[in-house]
């Protein structure tokens, strides 16, 4: 039976997985285009099974819990018009995780990781839009054998644009379901860029997309993402 391990470097929280991450990985068992749907936060550090059952679906598992299920999905390409590289760099410098961050050693978006550890996207707003940017320099360690970008950094690099341009405060909520389509993955030392906007939602569930481009504008992956907000207690 085939089995996943997420690495503790690799958290969202600091004691499970950052989603986009783990997502990543466990869309790359299936070798089709789905949503992974997060039941569980997914815990580091310990063998996860997986479990296939044809034409994409697999369902991920700690023991007797369900952690994670997918299911085929497709979604349609992002139309907007991308900022500039400088646009997302200045965007950047307007990240609210600076200030406040729930989770500040989150690989993607933590500022409390260093270069060539975490991803470091620092999404801001855009000026005069209702999205956020951050530029992207994937770091040698985020490569595969081909010196290209491993999918399930790109698909990492997709996920908290998504959650900053929904909860533009920072507040906490967990991704529940991720689905990305990868066009093109990008090199190592490209300069690229990360877009998030809000695509709907009501009460405590969100909507988000999110798009990667290379320096010169050209689409290179998208995303589509659904983030709940846990309850008060």
């Amino acid at each position: 039976m085939p089995s996943i391990v997420i690495e503790r470097r690799f958290c969202g929280p600091p004691n499970s997985a950052n989603g986009g991450y783990c997502s990543g990985l466990i869309a790359a068992t299936t070798g089709a285009s789905v949503a992974v749907r997060l039941l569980k936060p997914p815990p580091l550090d310990v063998p996860l099974e997986v479990l296939e059952h044809g034409e994409g679906i697999v369902e991920v598992r700690q023991g007797e819990q369900l952690i994670a299920q997918t299911r085929s999905n497709r979604i349609p390409a992002p139309t907007l018009k991308p900022p500039t590289y400088v646009e997302a760099v200045r965007a950047s410098q307007r990240y609210v995780g600076f200030a406040h961050h729930p989770f500040p050693t989150c690989f993607v978006c933590g500022p409390q990781r260093e270069r060539g550890d975490g991803l470091r996207i620092f999404p801001g707003a855009l000026e005069g839009q209702d999205a956020v940017a951050a530029p992207w320099v994937a770091d040698e360690s985020h490569a595969a054998a081909d010196g290209k970008v491993s999918p399930e950094f790109m698909w990492a690099a997709l996920d908290c644009p998504g959650w900053l341009a929904v909860l533009k405060d920072a507040r906490i909520a967990l991704l529940g379901e991720f689905t990305v389509h990868i066009d093109r993955r990008v090199r190592v030392g490209d300069r690229c860029l990360v877009v998030g906007w809000r695509a709907g939602g009501s009460g405590r569930k969100h909507e988000a997309g999110t798009a990667l481009y290379d320096e010169d504008g050209v689409l290179c992956g998208y995303g589509s993402a659904i983030w709940i907000e846990p309850r008060l207690t």
